[in-house]
């Protein structure tokens, strides 16, 4: 984009990530809520005034972790296998533990095991051996529904396609996990008052921008999309929160409050696996970081004192290191 600029082009470049606004640049212009808020020279600018501008209040770069980790798993992995959906090793030989109150960040480029590590923890894809324990109990081959049961939050990597039924309404998804059950079920007739009511209530809770709760959920913004997904998982006081890409696509202001969310089931003492691209996200929001590399674990380290180098050249494969 640079080169062409040079060659006397003009580039029109629509993002809502800040470091490529910064490095690509020459100016930047604002817009919320379909308005334009201002124009100013990006050298004249810094990361934090664009967010400001962008969401109408300061933003935060930077987390306060608070409390330290129980010693007691909530999650054990032992020498998972499994395969991808063409029948191939997805993981080999994959072992991890996840501590109450802790995150572990999942590091690595896209394609190395990601998916599939989220989906057999959380009951979805099976495994060819292996063992995941939670809580103390073996939910190895156990369907979505029992590791729901048990307390697990899945927050999936495709939030249209997998998060959230497109022409379900508001209410009606954020009872996805808990329709079975009193209050929201009796006999074979759904409660839709109930189901009302508490879509209420998640809506004012996580502010999901909803023009009502018979809303068809494909009409929400991405931002709100996701706040209706972790509306829905993290009402139940998880034990253990699988979160794959979290905070991908979505603007500086939606990705601020999924961090603080997640960091705040964390005070809370839920177990988290953060899986993420971003390498930034992983060492804000970690207490050890796990790298993942072709189906297996490269290394298991401290988020406090990892080097961003090394887990570079941990992610291609290059250096593998103890875990701890």
């Amino acid at each position: 984009l640079r080169k062409m600029a040079t060659e006397d082009k003009s580039v029109i470049f629509i993002t809502h990530k800040l470091e490529e606004v910064m490095s690509v640049s020459d100016r930047v212009t604002v817009l919320r809520a379909g308005r334009v808020v201002g124009t100013v020279a990006t050298s004249n600018s810094t990361k934090s005034d664009l967010a400001t501008m962008m969401v109408g209040r300061k933003v935060l770069f930077t987390y306060e972790k608070l409390g330290v980790a129980a010693r007691n798993p909530i999650l054990e992995v032992h020498d998972l296998r499994v395969l991808n959906d063409k029948g191939l090793p997805a993981l080999k030989g994959v072992s991890i533990i996840v501590y109450a109150g802790e995150i572990l960040g999942v590091a690595g480029v896209a394609g190395n095991g990601q998916r599939e590590l989220a989906e057999s923890i959380t009951g979805l894809r099976g495994a060819s051996s292996g063992r995941i324990i939670l809580d103390g109990g073996d939910t190895t081959g156990r369907s979505a529904r029992y590791v729901i049961e048990h307390g697990v939050a899945y927050v999936p990597e495709d939030r249209v396609r997998e998060g959230a039924p497109q022409n379900m309404s508001v209410a009606e998804n954020l009872v996805l996990r808990t329709y079975r059950y009193k209050p929201y079920s009796k006999g074979l007739m759904l409660q839709r008052h109930e189901m009302k009511a508490n879509a209420d209530q998640l809506i004012s809770k996580f502010n999901i921008m909803t023009p009502s709760t018979d809303t068809v959920t494909r009409t929400l913004s991405g931002g709100n999309l996701q706040r209706l997904i972790l509306a829905r998982e993290l009402s139940g006081k998880p034990k253990l929160i699988v979160a794959l890409y979290p905070t991908r696509g979505l603007d500086v202001g939606a990705t601020e409050y999924v961090r603080g969310l997640l960091l705040k089931q964390r005070g809370m003492e839920a177990g988290i696996v953060l899986i993420s691209e971003d390498l930034e996200e992983i060492f804000m929001l970690s207490d050890r970081i796990a790298v993942l590399y072709d189906g297996q674990i490269m290394g298991i380290v401290p988020a406090a004192g990892a080097n961003i180098e090394e887990i570079g050249l941990m992610m291609g494969g290059a250096l593998k290191k103890g875990s701890v």
